[in-house]
């Protein structure tokens, strides 16, 4: 980053000085705002100091310019925003992993030769019901010679496909090529590890979010009368001599920019799309997200991979702390923590529980699943037609008798959808600002997907400002309820590990939590309800998957009334 600083003295009489201080601020304020910056402020620092002999006041002003081959913000974060983000930043580091110049396939976590092993049970004897089960797994190369560090991707699960059972292990990484999964036992089934990257991949998915966070770009239309021109668009720009639109949302501090049409003006934007994906990694980069070898694969057990576990003593507790969120049992998930999930399995049941309600749904097509979820089983809802793009919305729906609103809307930027009108682009914060609130009002939010290919801080920041504007709201509507879905595993191969990998989606899963843990707020914990269930990972899960989470936001909502 190209960085000049200015340093302007001023002398000026102690009278004039508040006009000049306020001169200032509103120039430095209209550069702020210009929608069109052939550089960008990045921070501006005034010493005001008096000189009690002379009667005079010397002002110093410290700007500092810069271009933006990366994402550098405008808006700085105040002392407790950067404190916490440096906190959440040392909560997600990732063990160190094999340095670039060292990759090598052969050299690199391989599936085939590594193995898992159930551990006997603590203090002998046979499985019961409430044990905890530890599962060690050990990584060889594909010379099969053992690990020595850690930093692969790893997700386990027991499960019984007969009981319709499943429940996702805790894996832990001892950094040194060998890992730990432990189990909650609620029943007998099989174990299962899957490797989703070696450790070798993560250091190249770290080095595109380092080195390329501009990989997946978008474009705008402009359009005046019959002039139209597209440009690149992104939340970081790479450095150009093309002046910038700056579309940074002044309310949230979110920043957007895109490049000048030549003939247009910044104002003649209409549309926002993905524009596309520049792959640039190498051949042998390449080689580290091979499906059927190195990419989603499951760990073979070395031994017995199933256990039969005995009916529960009489008087043992099951002990389910720092375990999972829940479990699925015939099918059916079952929250643990005090949460009890009713099963609304008819039309009419759903219907009931949300009579009277409004439910308003912000985030990315995997809340939209969750809105077209509901259009498809309540027969007395209609979808008003607002002859929105099926992929972005808005969409609204109503039961005009039984008095239920529902309506979906996507976030703002960067979201990969195509052709989203300008003045359908709006941000989560400032929708909720508008939002009055009440006993009767359902906030439904999720948002991770389409920031996997940013530094984390970009997702950081959005997260501050909505949950600031859920504080708002929970401030003068307390009995409103927010409910929030968390990030999930998905179906990965090339492309989709370069934009969306499971390792950029675990990292914004633990950030979300975090940044709302201690706020009267509900999460539906995706995450896990997509591990435990024995069906292929999907961005968007299978229907059995979804009916669980939509059982869950309507437990939420209505507590006491079971379908």
């Amino acid at each position: 980053m190209g960085v000049q600083n200015f340093f302007v003295p001023i002398r000026l009489k102690t009278c004039g000085c508040i006009l000049l201080v306020l001169a200032v601020f509103v120039l430095i304020l209209m550069v702020y705002v210009t929608d069109i910056l052939e550089v960008r402020i990045c921070f501006l620092c005034i010493y005001i100091r008096q000189d009690t002999g002379m009667g005079h006041i010397h002002m110093q002003i410290k700007m500092s310019v810069c271009v933006l081959p990366s994402c550098v913000y405008l808006k700085p974060l105040s002392p407790k925003e950067a404190f916490e983000e440096d906190l959440l930043l040392q909560s997600i580091a990732w063990p160190d992993t094999p340095p670039l110049q060292s990759l090598s396939l052969r050299k690199s976590s391989d599936p085939a030769h590594s193995t898992f092993t159930i551990l006997g049970r603590m203090g002998g004897g046979q499985w019961q019901i409430g044990d905890k089960m530890e599962v060690i797994i050990k990584m060889y190369d594909f010379q099969g010679r053992p690990k020595n560090c850690g930093g692969d991707v790893i997700v386990a699960r027991l499960h019984n496909p007969a009981l319709g059972a499943g429940v996702a292990g805790k894996v832990v990484d001892h950094l040194n090529g060998s890992y730990s999964a432990v189990f909650s036992l609620l029943w007998e089934g099989s174990a299962q590890v899957i490797l989703v990257h070696p450790s070798e991949a993560v250091t190249v998915l770290g080095r595109l979010t380092r080195e390329q966070p501009d990989r997946v770009f978008f474009k705008s239309q402009f359009r005046s009368g019959r002039v139209s021109e597209t440009t690149t668009c992104n939340v970081c720009l790479r450095p150009s001599r093309q002046p910038v639109c700056n579309y940074t949302e002044l309310h949230t501090g979110q920043q957007w920019f895109c490049y000048k049409p030549e003939k247009l003006s910044c104002d003649a934007r209409i549309s926002h799309s993905r524009g596309g994906f520049t792959q640039n990694i190498t051949a042998m980069e390449n080689k580290l997200f091979q499906s059927g070898v190195n990419l989603k694969v499951s760990i073979q057990a070395s031994g017995l991979a199933n256990i039969t576990v005995l009916q529960q003593k009489k008087g043992k507790e099951v002990s389910l702390e720092s375990g999972p969120s829940g479990y699925y049992y015939q099918g059916v998930w079952r929250a643990l923590g005090g949460t009890t999930v009713w099963q609304f399995n008819t039309s009419s049941a759903i219907t009931q529980c949300l009579r009277g309600k409004v439910i308003k749904m912000y985030g990315d097509s995997t809340i939209r699943q969750w809105f077209e979820y509901f259009n498809g089983a309540i027969s007395g809802l209609k979808e008003f037609n607002l002859h929105s793009p099926k992929q972005t919305g808005p969409f609204i729906a109503l039961d005009y008798p039984n008095n239920i609103f529902l309506m979906y809307r996507c976030h703002g930027p960067p979201i990969r959808f195509m052709n989203v009108p300008i003045s359908e682009v709006h941000y989560i914060a400032n929708e909720l600002d508008n939002v009055i609130g009440g006993s009767n009002t359902v906030v439904v939010l999720g948002i991770w997907s389409h920031f996997s290919t940013f530094p984390i801080e970009v997702y950081i920041r959005r997260l501050q400002s909505i949950r600031s504007a859920v504080v708002r709201l929970l401030s003068r509507a307390p009995e409103t309820l927010v409910v929030i879905r968390t990030a999930n595993p998905k179906a990965l191969n090339l492309y989709e590990t370069l934009t969306n990998s499971d390792w950029y989606s675990l990292q914004r899963d633990k950030v979300l939590r975090a940044m709302f843990k201690g706020l009267n707020v509900h999460l539906v914990d995706a995450w896990e309800m997509v591990v435990a269930y024995n069906l292929p990972h999907s961005l968007h899960p299978q229907p059995p998957i979804i009916k669980n989470m939509i059982n869950v936001l309507l437990s939420y909502i209505c507590p006491q009334k079971g379908g």
